[in-house]
C-alpha cells in the first residue's frame, strides 16, 4: 500500500493505449511479485484496475478473477516452498530465538486459527508472504490454504477495486486511506513483534539460570 493508485492508474490507463491485454497481464504479474518481492505496491495495481473498471475500460469479473489468481500463484508458491524447506531447515538448525520447540507451537497454533488467520492475512500488511511462510513450515492442509487465502483475497481485492470504483475521480483520497490504515497497522505489528521477543527473551533467561 505504498504507491499513489492515482499514478499507477496513469501507468495502466497508459498501458491501455496497447490493449487492454497487456493491462491484465500486468496486474497478473503485479499480484504475484507482491508476495514473492514485498514490499512491492501490488495493492495500488488492484486500485488502479478498479478505477479503470469503473470507466468501463477493464471487465471486472475478469480484472478480479486475474488478482486473485496472481496472488494465489505466488502464495501457493511461498507455501510450497516453506512446507518443503522451512520447517527441516529452522528444526536443523534449531535457533536460540527460533528453536525446534518454536516450530512446534507455531504448527500446534495454525493448526488451530489457521483459518481464521488465513482469512485475514490479506488486511495484514507486510506479514502476508510470512504467513504463508509459516503456514507451509506448519505444514498446513494445502486444500484448506488455498481455500482460505481465495477468500481472503476475495474479500481485500473486492474492496479496494470497489473502493477506488466508488472514488474514481478522487483517487488522491485513496492513497489517504492507505497511508492512515499504514500508520494505525504498523505500530501494532511493531509492538506485538516487540512483546514476542521481550517474552522469548525473557524464557530464555530464566532457562540458563
Amino acid at each position: 500500500m505504498g504507491e499513489d493508485p492515482a499514478k499507477i492508474n496513469q501507468l495502466l490507463d497508459f498501458i491501455f493505449s496497447y490493449g487492454p491485454f497487456w493491462v491484465y497481464l500486468v496486474l497478473f504479474v503485479a499480484c504475484f511479485v507482491e508476495n514473492v518481492f514485498p514490499p512491492f505496491p501490488g495493492d495500488s495495481f488492484i486500485a488502479g484496475a478498479g478505477a479503470l473498471v469503473a470507466v468501463a475500460r477493464l471487465d471486472l469479473a475478469l480484472s478480479l478473477s486475474i488478482v486473485i489468481f496472481g496472488g494465489l500463484a505466488s502464495v501457493m508458491l511461498v507455501f510450497a516452498f516453506g512446507k518443503r524447506y522451512g520447517r527441516d531447515f529452522f528444526v536443523r538448525k534449531d535457533y536460540r530465538y527460533f528453536s525446534a520447540a518454536d516450530i512446534m507451537k507455531v504448527e500446534k497454533q495454525f493448526n488451530r486459527w489457521g483459518a481464521l488467520i488465513l482469512v485475514f492475512s490479506r488486511f495484514v500488511v507486510g506479514f502476508r508472504t510470512v504467513l504463508a511462510l509459516v503456514a507451509g513450515m506448519s505444514r498446513y492442509d494445502p486444500v484448506k490454504m488455498l481455500v482460505f487465502s481465495t477468500v481472503s483475497y476475495l474479500l481485500f481485492a473486492g474492496l479496494i477495486m470497489y473502493l477506488a470504483m466508488l472514488l474514481v475521480e478522487n483517487l488522491e483520497l485513496l492513497h489517504t486511506y492507505f497511508k492512515t490504515y499504514n500508520m494505525i497497522a504498523w505500530p501494532i505489528l511493531i509492538i506485538l513483534l516487540a512483546l514476542y521477543i521481550i517474552r522469548k527473551f525473557k524464557s530464555l533467561k530464566k532457562g540458563t539460570r
